[in-house]
Parts: C-alpha cells; sequence; structure tokens
C-alpha cells in the first residue's frame, strides 16, 4: 500500500525577506566598499578628460547599463559638465551626426563585449575622440580600446540566483555619479552655478540668492535707534504679513540693531510698561546676526537654525540694510534644519 504525499508550499516569510533584502543590500554595499579601494591613477585620467573636455561627453550603452548611462550624463549636464545620453543602435544608423569633434565618450559596458558598442569603437577612433570606459576588465575590446579604463573587476551579482545586473549597475552608477562630482570639484563648479541649473522646486528656491527671496527694505519694518518703543509699533506699521522684528539704525542709516516681537512681548509680562516711553536702543539686541544679499539661501537657513533666531537683516557692504529673511518665509525649505529653528524661542 502506498502512502501519497501532498507537496506543501512553504511560505516565504517577512523574516525571510528582511534576511534577503538585507543580503542584496550588503552584497552592493560591499561591492563598493571595495570598488572605492581599487580606484587608481586611471580614475584620474578620466577626470582629466572630462575636465578639460572642450565639447560635450556623449554617454552610452546597452540595456541596463544604458539606462545608468542616462542617470550619469544628467548627473554630469547638471553638475557643470555638457552632457548627453546617444544609444548605441541610434549612433549606428545616422545619430554620429551629432557627435562634435571635440566631444568625448562616457561608455557603460560591464562586459566589454556588446555587439553594438564593439562595432562603434571604430568608427570612434576613425574620428580621434577619447574614450572613458567603465567596464569588469581592461582585457576587454572596450576596455582596450579606451584612454582610461575604470575597471570594476569579478562582480557577484546579487538575489538568490545572481543573474539579474544588480550589483554591476549599482557599481557603474556610483563610478559614474563620483566621475561626475570629483570633475565639478576640479572645475570649482559653484552652489550658485547649480543653482542656475535647477530654477524650480524647494531645491532651486534654497539655492537661490538671498536678494532673491528676502522681504525688501520696502516691505519691512524699519526705525531710527533713538525713537522710543511706543512710536516703533505705532508709527512704522506695513501692509502684508509682517516680519516679527523691527530693523534699527543708526542716524548714517547703517544696522545698529534689532527689536523683536518677542522683545516686545517680555517687557509686557515684566511689568516694564515705563520703558515703552524710552528710546528702543536701551533694549535691541546690539550686533545681531546679518548676512548679504548675495550669499545663498541655504546659508540663510543653517544661520537661522544653528543660532535659533528667526529674522535675519539682509545689509550690503556697508551696514546699510537691504532686507530681510524671515523664517516664516522660508521654512519647509530645508526639513532637516527650519522646523529647529521655527519651534525655537524667537530672537
Amino acid at each position: 500500500m502506498s502512502v501519497a504525499f501532498e507537496r506543501t508550499v512553504v511560505p516565504f516569510t517577512h523574516l525571510e525577506q528582511l534576511r534577503a533584502g538585507r543580503a542584496i543590500l550588503a552584497t552592493e554595499g560591499q561591492a563598493l566598499v571595495e570598488l572605492s579601494r581599487s580606484l587608481d591613477p586611471r580614475f584620474c585620467t578620466a577626470v582629466d578628460l572630462l575636465s578639460q573636455c572642450r565639447g560635450c561627453v556623449i554617454v552610452t550603452g546597452v540595456g541596463k547599463a544604458g539606462l545608468v548611462g542616462q542617470k550619469t550624463a544628467a548627473t554630469l549636464s547638471s553638475t557643470g559638465t555638457r552632457a548627453y545620453f546617444l544609444h548605441p543602435t541610434e549612433a549606428l544608423h545616422g545619430d554620429l551626426g551629432c557627435v562634435g569633434a571635440e566631444d568625448l565618450w562616457l561608455i557603460f559596458s560591464n562586459s566589454g563585449e556588446t555587439e553594438e558598442l564593439t562595432r562603434l569603437l571604430p568608427i570612434i577612433r576613425n574620428q580621434r575622440q577619447a574614450i572613458i570606459a567603465i567596464t569588469a576588465s581592461d582585457a576587454s575590446t572596450l576596455g582596450t580600446q579606451a584612454d582610461a579604463t575604470i575597471c570594476l573587476g569579478r562582480l557577484i551579482e546579487a538575489g538568490a540566483h545572481g543573474l539579474a545586473p544588480s550589483t554591476s549597475t549599482t557599481a557603474m552608477l556610483a563610478i559614474g555619479d563620483a566621475l561626475a562630482l570629483v570633475a565639478s570639484q576640479r572645475k570649482q563648479f559653484s552652489p550658485q552655478q547649480f543653482a542656475g541649473f535647477h530654477p524650480g522646486g524647494s531645491l532651486g528656491r534654497r539655492l537661490a540668492s538671498v536678494k532673491d527671496v528676502m522681504r525688501p527694505v520696502d516691505q519691512i519694518r524699519v526705525a531710527a535707534d533713538n525713537s522710543t518703543i511706543r512710536q516703533v509699533f505705532v508709527s512704522r506699521s506695513r501692509p502684508g504679513r509682517r516680519t516679527g522684528a523691527v530693523i534699527l539704525v543708526n542716524d548714517l542709516g547703517q544696522l545698529s540693531g534689532l527689536f523683536t516681537d518677542s522683545d516686545l512681548a517680555r517687557l509686557l509680562e515684566q511689568r516694564r510698561d515705563t520703558q515703552f516711553d524710552r528710546p528702543i536702543s536701551e533694549v535691541m539686541t546690539v550686533r545681531p546676526l546679518t548676512i548679504g544679499p548675495d550669499a545663498i539661501l541655504e546659508e540663510a537657513l543653517q544661520l537661522l537654525s544653528a543660532k535659533h533666531v528667526s529674522e535675519l537683516p539682509v545689509v550690503d557692504a556697508g551696514g546699510i540694510p537691504l532686507g530681510m529673511i524671515d523664517i516664516t518665509d522660508v521654512i519647509g525649505l530645508d526639513q532637516r534644519q527650519t522646523p529647529a529653528a521655527a519651534a525655537s524661542p524667537p530672537s
């Protein structure tokens, strides 16, 4: 008498899923650590080629490597190196016409033997254009034809079967970032230039100049420092949402102090009513923090957060007030910093 055994499927439990996910991240992370240690002077040669390129960087690759190439082209373009992605098949069917004599090629291929790319290499060489290769081995067809070859080495793809491009594409992506960012540093690409390429969204606003974001002087409260507190608050109202502080100036029109709404509230709480008819200079904050109009807003955000203040006067080189950065105008632009400043007691 035979016994029939029922086949059962062991469920892929949450614990096993976590273990698998962590193993994949660990595999890719370790590959990046080892790759960082193996970088040699050929990386510097590649950076030199990128930073000295007088044309465009033509980035190419097939499949997943091509997708990495598209991202790298975008990173290069946004960090001061003109670049665009050109699929090798399209290049072989007419799009080579968009390539200039001073252009440079950045080619991604793990094997270095992809047919479309190997067919393209002799054409590039005939045009005497330089090639940077990111590939597993410098002994591959691509590696031997490149002016600078960055070797990924033999990488184990992550996952149970080790088949899908994962570790290799992560390594390519990281090398592409390293090349783009180091070339940008080599070219002394500034935050202001970066801001010019990213005008949209919160990132663009954080990188904008202070003068483009501040409330101008005609929209804030400015008073002489020899005025009384009562005179300042009765006569210095402004239309619209007001700032939380009054900028005080001396006889030369230079910033001499700052008096906040919180300062006024403290006087009321302490029942110092007689102070209201005394010069405001007696209770103002002398030599408050300031910022220049050409600084980027990110610097202002850092000052507001680090010093726990809510208002930052903007002054020119001679100390003349030009405007003010108010925490209520910029809160939310940097979620890491501004809530801390907003939660702090105003100055």
